[in-house]
């Protein structure tokens, strides 16, 4: 499930996502602003239905409301991912992740992931890419000089 506010003029085309999972399989929610787009996260991730919720922020989480969806995603085996800007993370986030794409003239799918917070372990970088056939992300070791 993708939760976003409707304000915002751009749209997830589902099928963009079809080398990742098939379309049919992605609800999109549009909400009035972020408080009913939390709401809709955290329901959702309770529920148990949905394996993964995707929420669109644009104002940083209370550390309330992040404890909210952290117990949500917990009582319903689910993940929950938010997409913010930089900077206006949550004190209650497990992770905090900054991806960035990497210049690859023969794989436009290559990132750059870096885990910039973590309760429980250390941090880290990773360059990743997406396998289609496998549906699966891989590890790529860093290019070497």
């Amino acid at each position: 499930m993708w939760v976003r506010e409707n304000w915002d003029n751009t749209q997830i085309n589902p099928t963009g996502f079809a080398d990742f999972l098939e379309p049919a399989a992605l609800t999109v929610c549009n909400t009035g602003n972020q408080s009913e787009t939390l709401a809709v996260a955290e329901e959702a991730l309770r529920s148990g239905a949905i394996s993964l919720v995707v929420m669109q922020l644009n104002k940083p989480i209370g550390l309330t409301e992040g404890r909210r969806l952290q117990l949500a995603a917990r009582d319903g085996q689910s993940t929950g991912l938010a997409i913010i800007p930089e900077g206006m993370g949550s004190n209650a986030a497990e992770t905090r992740w900054r991806c960035t794409p990497m210049f690859d003239p023969k794989d436009s799918t290559l990132q750059k992931w870096d885990l910039i917070k973590n309760k429980s372990g250390t941090l880290g970088v990773w360059h990743v890419r997406w396998d289609t056939a496998s549906r699966r992300i891989i590890m790529v070791p860093p290019a070497r000089e």
